[in-house]
Parts: C-alpha cells; structure tokens; sequence
C-alpha cells in the first residue's frame, strides 16, 4: 500500500516554511492545490498525488483553476504569501519579496536581474548577455506595461510542478508572491507544459489575458531564464539572451 502522504527533505532553512505558507495560500481559492500535512524545519509532507496520465480536459481545467487563484489577488507585486515573514524562495534558491507598486519596480530588481548577475560571477553566461539583460529592464521600467494585478501566482510554474491525478490538476512546488499572471502562463510554456493551449482555453473562460500577451511571453521568461543560468549552467546562456533581444525588441517598438 502507497503512503498517504508525500515527504520531502528541504535543506535550505526556511524554504520548507516557505513552500508550506505557499501552498496554504494559493489553497485558499483552489482545492486543486496540494494540500500540506506537516512541516517542519527541513521538511514538508503533502496529501500524496497519485499521477496519471494528462488529458486535455484535465488541462482546461488547470487554466480555470489557475485564473481563480490568480484573481484572489495580492497586496502588492513581489507580496510574500499572507502573514509569512521568513526568507522566499525558487527551488532551493533564496529570492527577495519586498512588495511595491507596480510590476516594473519589482520584476527586474527582485526577479531578473539578481540571478543573472549571479549566473555572471558563475560563469555561466557573458557581459555581453549580462548588457543585453540589463537594457531589456531598463526598458520594461520605462514601460507603458497594459495595467494587470497584482494576482497571485505560483511562481515557479514550470511543467513538473503541474500535476494531473485521478482528482484532476495538482499546483505543487510554488514559490507564490504577487506578479503578474502571463509569468506563470509564460513559465509553462517556457517548459512545454502538456496540452498548453487547453490550459489557456481554460484560463480565459474564467478571465481574459490582455491585449497582445503572447508578445510578453519571452520578457515574463527572462527571470526563470536567468535562475536555470546561474543553477543548471551554459545550456541557458542563450535563451536568456534570446529572451532578452525580444524583449528589447517589443519595447523598443
């Protein structure tokens, strides 16, 4: 007989904590969150998610889960999850979540640029992709961004973190805080989430994305970009850069 829940070991201090007040957050409006069961300093233990295969029903049904949690809303971008004070996290990597106003204080200086300064001095990518990342945020806090948010993201939303079971769709693994919502949108695309037109199909029953979003898919890409730089290496040198020459190129018109 399986376990009825699933244990994890976290090594980071504070990054259990985190995940827990993450996942206790994004469950206040959706029961398709994975539902924490204890944790404690190095450690979290979820309900167990038995996995079966993806369908594209199941993935509909992920992008209206997804914009019911994104409408909760959150106090500021950058916003930890409600009454959490300890140390944010992505994965094993600490992150700041100082909240501000509007996405264009937030995104580069707590998301962007910190790791891909920290993926510079690994060694991982160049100056010239370091300058390159650096003027598409000086452009996006010059922007005229449409209005949007703050909603309430998961945050690390890459494919593996979402889930299908014989319950439906499963959020696991977030790294919640306030942002704007084609982040995560932009994050399972970046990482070929299953049936990902069915999950935006879904999305917008519940809510209508913003004019032209598709075209800010690569700048919402840029900080996960710029974290698998700096943690997984060379590989993501050149997306990054990619990402960024986009970016530079829908802002500059």
């Amino acid at each position: 007989m399986q376990p009825s829940e699933f244990r994890k070991h976290v090594a980071e201090a504070g990054a259990a904590a985190f995940e827990a007040a993450s996942l206790k957050w994004l469950g206040e409006t959706s029961k398709q969150v994975a539902e924490v069961v204890d944790v404690g300093e190095h450690h979290i233990a979820t309900v167990r998610v038995n996995s079966v295969r993806p369908t594209a029903g199941a993935a509909r049904q992920a992008g209206r889960e997804l914009a019911r949690i994104h409408a909760a809303g959150a106090p500021a971008f950058g916003a930890p999850p409600a009454g959490y004070e300890g140390p944010c996290f992505i994965g094993t990597q600490e992150q700041e979540c100082t909240p501000r106003d509007t996405f264009a204080e937030f995104y580069p200086a707590q998301r962007v640029l910190p790791f891909t300064y920290a993926a510079f001095q690994a060694g991982n990518i160049s100056q010239g992709c370091v300058e390159m990342v650096e003027r598409a945020c000086e452009l996006i806090q010059e922007a005229e961004l449409p209005p949007f948010g703050p909603a309430r993201i998961h945050g690390d939303l890459w494919a593996g973190n979402l889930m299908f079971s014989d319950a439906g769709p499963i959020f696991i693994d977030p790294a919640a805080h306030g942002g704007h919502p084609v982040t995560d949108i932009a994050m399972l695309a970046l990482f070929g989430a299953p049936f990902f037109e069915e999950i935006v199909a879904g999305y917008e029953e519940i809510t209508a994305l913003p004019d032209g979003w598709q075209e800010t898919i690569p700048l919402h890409q840029l900080h996960p970009l710029a974290v698998h730089a700096y943690t997984h290496g060379l590989g993501y040198a050149e997306p990054l850069y990619q990402a960024a020459m986009k970016t530079i190129r829908l802002l500059e018109g």
